[in-house]
């Protein structure tokens, strides 16, 4: 009953603070980071939920300020936040694991917008899911799969911005997901997860996807603007086939690089020596 009364009242006096005026970055960063230990501390979902939505009410003012291209937190664990070398982009994600209902993501994408007054604010949220995320379509704001993003780089095909995204996914218990996308936007500004430029050799997905045993580690990470390195995955013992919830690395590397626009595969890459 303590612990209810409690959450409640963080919620009260966070609504009651910002409504009367937007909160510093000091605020935003304090309230956060003890928002978030308290999230992370508590078992009941219930309360779990209510401190949920006191971080929400910090990130929304936090979204709008004028300086959200400036603040970055590092003092918060379990927020994450990353912008693009342009500035043009930046990503702001954090997830919500529940006991007694599927856990939640949560994402902002704030794009910069030339001559206009304010930022374009795009919110996504997502339940976990233990389904598959396709490599062939295209997904939006309204049925994205959910994801921790963790780098992002910009790139152009022709006169066209792009972004390409690394993310990673918690929805299934016995399987890890990292996710390559790319992100973009339509002339109406909608956004766009997803473009038929990874080729594999197989095919030209939207999207790759590694999918792994969650007792195995991988690196996914940016080795240029205009490449990608990861763990090469293999099955692994007692798999008896493509089970992916039993493959894991086997200490070679694979490389997606960018060329007129397209990401190409290249299996057994050599990255030795060229580590950043």
């Amino acid at each position: 009953m303590r612990r209810l009364i409690s959450g409640i009242l963080i919620l009260a006096a966070v609504s009651s603070g910002l409504s009367r005026a937007q909160a510093s970055q000091d605020d935003i960063s304090g309230g956060l980071k003890k928002l978030f230990e308290r999230l992370h501390a508590e078992s009941l979902d219930s309360n779990r939920l209510r401190i949920n939505d006191s971080i929400k009410l910090f990130i929304e003012d936090y979204v709008t300020s004028d300086n959200i291209f400036k603040g970055t937190f590092p003092e918060i664990k379990y927020l994450g936040q990353i912008v693009s070398s342009d500035n043009k982009i930046k990503i702001i994600t954090w997830n919500l694991i529940l006991s007694g209902e599927p856990g939640k993501y949560f994402c902002y994408f704030i794009r910069r917008s030339p001559g206009e007054p304010h930022n374009k604010i795009y919110r996504l949220t997502a339940a976990y899911d233990e389904g598959q995320i396709e490599a062939d379509t295209i997904y939006t704001g309204s049925d994205w799969y959910g994801a921790l993003y963790y780098d992002i780089k910009p790139y152009h095909s022709g006169n066209v911005q792009f972004w390409v995204l690394l993310g990673i996914n918690y929805s299934n218990p016995q399987m890890t997901r990292k996710i390559i996308d790319v992100l973009s936007f339509s002339d109406d500004d909608k956004l766009i997860l997803g473009r038929r430029c990874f080729n594999t050799g197989r095919s030209i997905q939207y999207r790759h996807i590694l999918e792994y045993s969650v007792q195995a580690v991988i690196s996914l990470r940016f080795r240029s603007a205009g490449s990608i390195v990861f763990d090469h995955l293999v099955p692994l013992p007692p798999s008896p086939g493509d089970e992916r919830i039993y493959w894991g690395p086997d200490y070679s590397y694979d490389e997606f690089t960018l060329k007129n626009g397209m990401w190409n595969l290249k299996i057994n890459a050599d990255v030795r020596n060229k580590r950043k």
